[in-house]
């Protein structure tokens, strides 16, 4: 389960929240986290980039009142690492690979390439896959890209590698130093290195030069596991789920990431609107609509005048808080109303403070698994409606 959404809405919590959801349902499940706030990783005991799943710890669960064999493994993303461990994978020369993890180019590749981390992921989620050992993995996209680079980062490295530049190059004996000065000094040289600039993102031409020398024999096999990443990610057991919050701008940009994935022949499986102000998602998943009293905010005569003014500032409070409750509700109705029919949309309430225990990642997940999204459902809904043949929502 791939989890997407813009920067600041709470990914990171509710991927982990999904993954406890996923272990307490009884799967073998990997959490792959890319940078949780303090709390949330010591609550899963993230410590160290070890660089794979590690299961969490039985005491830890069993102190937030968990089974102690919850078969629920997390790791945060060393972007690096996994770089680094394609190339140690595919290069089998150790001169040829130590070369190429000390090139400049490699390292703009591996760190600041657009989607870098996106891939970084992805070939994660890949290796996971790969090893058979969970029965669920949840990723947590990167913060800083668009959403969408995580759909494109491996069709955009194969374009790299099979750009005419790198074409260029493979043909040619570049070597860095003189030889390379001399041969972009034609026009159609430095065309064709304009072009590598792009990529790189900065002038370092004798790395790229050297870069592609270095890889030409395993340019072929990369292309291949790009490839095969990117096929994964239209496997039908693939599940694309998409966190927003009801402000205007976060449900505009959901409604431009489904549209992008419905042209990539994709669709998620759920919207989850994080951090809702509707007060029947207050409601704990099990429990019974529950009352609250009535308090009497209003001035009193013989009251001081800073009671009263606490007062106020109270009921001016709940006044702007009940506004936007009733503008978020009726906001996310009005969304939810123009989706598919069949697609789910779900709501998980604020809460306050930094969430960072296994108590509350356990009662978001409780949230979830009401909605259906942490149980083992079937992905044809999902392919129905990147097809395009769902209907919408009929209005009531």
């Amino acid at each position: 389960m791939i989890v997407l959404g813009a920067g600041g809405v709470g990914k990171t919590t509710i991927a982990a929240a999904l993954g406890v959801a996923c272990a307490q349902a009884g799967t073998e499940t990997a959490l792959i986290t890319i940078d949780p706030a303090r709390r949330l990783r010591d609550a899963l005991g993230l410590h160290t980039l070890d660089g794979v799943p590690t299961r969490l710890n039985p005491d830890r669960l069993k102190r937030a009142g968990m089974d102690r064999e919850l078969r629920l493994s997390a790791m945060v993303l060393d972007v690096k690492r996994q770089w680094d461990g394609l190339v140690e994978q595919f290069i089998p020369d150790p001169a040829t690979r130590d070369r190429i993890l000390a090139n400049g180019f490699y390292r703009t590749l591996a760190g600041r390439f657009a989607g870098s981390d996106a891939y970084a992921a992805l070939e994660q989620l890949y290796e996971i896959r790969a090893s058979g050992r969970f029965d669920a993995a949840i990723v947590d996209t990167p913060p800083a890209a668009h959403a969408f680079e995580f759909i494109q980062a491996p069709g955009r490295l194969v374009q790299l590698l099979e750009s005419g530049a790198a074409r260029y190059l493979l043909a040619s004996p570049a070597v860095p130093g003189a030889g390379l000065a001399f041969k972009i000094a034609s026009r159609a040289a430095r065309f064709v290195m304009r072009e590598l600039e792009i990529f790189a993102g900065g002038k370092v031409l004798s790395s790229i030069a050297d870069f592609f020398t270095s890889a030409a024999a395993a340019t072929a096999a990369l292309t291949d596991r790009f490839r095969k990443a990117e096929a994964m990610l239209r496997s039908p057991t693939v599940h694309f789920v998409i966190v927003t919050t009801a402000e205007p701008d976060r449900l505009a940009q959901v409604r431009e990431l489904i549209e992008e994935l419905h042209r990539e022949k994709l669709a998620p499986v759920a919207i989850i609107v994080n951090r809702y102000l509707d007060e029947e998602a207050w409601r704990e998943p099990a429990a019974s609509r529950r009352s609250t009293p009535h308090l009497p905010l209003r001035s009193t005569p013989g009251g001081s005048a800073n009671h009263n003014r606490e007062l106020r500032a109270a009921v001016a409070y709940l006044n702007e808080y009940r506004e936007r409750l009733r503008n978020d509700r009726a906001r996310v109705k009005t969304f939810a109303e123009a989706l598919a029919a069949d697609m789910e949309v779900m709501a998980v309430p604020e809460i306050p403070g930094e969430v960072g225990d296994l108590n509350t990642l356990k009662r978001i997940g409780a949230y979830l698994v009401r909605g259906g999204i942490a149980s083992d459902r079937g992905p044809e809904r999902a392919h129905r409606r990147a097809s395009g043949k769902t209907p919408r929502r009929k209005r009531k």
